[in-house]
């Protein structure tokens, strides 16, 4: 027996939208392209319209009418599997979806490994998108700056090198996070504090190795017991066992990333010491892998949605010829657990 199948829908056109809302055909196209050369009711007609009639907008010829592609790539310049394996950028890539819900825009996403990024380049000075976020970028990741003359670019985490004119960019102050981190653990009564860095290519590793030297040094106390990771788990264990290697006796540690303390923990563990007893940690993110393991992790709060919420309002008002401010720094505080 041939199953004959349900006739197709037929998508409404501008032309019906028209005649539901007893206006012309560029009357409404003005309506949908966002003119102000058209008077309130009539707009409201045509909305109302274009609700009864589930009339979806046609996105390419939306384009071309104003020159736009209402697209805005996620640029990620890391390998697929940090992308993919690490909570931070879930939530940023949450708040940014969140921020862009509101408007026409999409969001394509850009994972830009360090051998095909001129094919990224070529994608994104092609005409293809509106601006870009570049999200984890490292010193040598010269091609975001240089878009910077041709559409918007608006960074997560301040750029190590600043365009002129400046970039913009959402972040928090990792300086004074870390800082606020380490003094936390020194108010503990700990005094052999190592810290297991992030990578001294990226503003974030940076910046977090320099808040916790400056407490360091602030209370007198050593500056040499520092290891460097990649803001993976993997890297957080194998700083911690070189940690332990050359300082048997450290006391506690500030980890740059909650997936590098969550690493950290289980080696601590593995070499039968307890935490916080013997070893206390502090990370850094408050991200879901702050409360996945079975010691509960003490950690400097960053908001990560919200960075990536503001990162898109930031977009929006650049791509509507909006004066905005070069940065915006977002507040961090710590969240105390059982680890610290």
């Amino acid at each position: 027996m041939t199953t004959v199948p349900p006739p197709r829908r037929v998508a409404p056109t501008l032309e019906a939208v028209a005649a539901e809302a007893g206006v012309s055909r560029s009357t409404v196209s003005r309506v949908v392209n966002g003119s102000n050369q058209v008077s309130p009711d009539v707009e409201a007609a045509v909305h109302a319209a274009i609700e009864r009639l589930h009339y979806i907008p046609n996105r390419a010829a939306r384009s071309l009418a104003n020159n736009q592609t209402m697209a805005i790539a996620l640029v990620i310049p890391e390998d697929t599997t940090r992308f993919f394996g690490d909570p931070y950028f879930a939530a940023i890539v949450q708040g940014i979806t969140r921020g862009l819900d509101e408007s026409d825009y999409v969001l394509t996403l850009q994972v830009a490994q360090s051998h095909p990024r001129e094919k990224t380049m070529r994608y994104l000075a092609g005409g293809n998108v509106d601006g870009a976020f570049v999200v984890s970028h490292h010193s040598g990741d010269l091609f975001p700056g240089s878009l910077a003359s041709s559409m918007p670019v608006v960074y997560g985490g301040r750029p190590l090198r600043p365009d002129d004119p400046p970039a913009y960019f959402v972040d928090v102050d990792n300086v004074a996070a870390a800082e606020r981190g380490t003094q936390y653990l020194i108010n503990k009564g700990r005094t052999r504090i190592a810290t297991v860095a992030g990578p001294p290519d990226m503003p974030a590793g940076l910046d977090r190795a320099a808040g916790w030297s400056a407490a360091m040094a602030a209370a007198g106390l050593s500056t040499e017991r520092i290891a460097y990771g990649d803001f993976s788990l993997a890297s957080g264990a194998r700083a911690m066992r070189e940690l332990l290697d050359r300082f048997p006796d450290l006391d506690s540690v500030f980890v740059a990333s909650d997936l590098m303390a969550t690493g950290a923990i289980q080696v601590l563990l593995e070499r039968g010491l307890s935490v916080p007893g013997d070893v206390a940690v502090m990370g850094f993110d408050d991200s879901p892998a702050a409360t996945s393991g079975t010691i509960q992790l003490t950690t400097v709060h960053q908001p990560s949605e919200a960075v990536g919420a503001e990162m898109a309002r930031m977009m929006l008002a650049l791509l509507r010829g909006e004066p905005v401010e070069h940065r915006r720094i977002m507040e961090t505080h710590i969240v105390e657990r059982d680890s610290a």
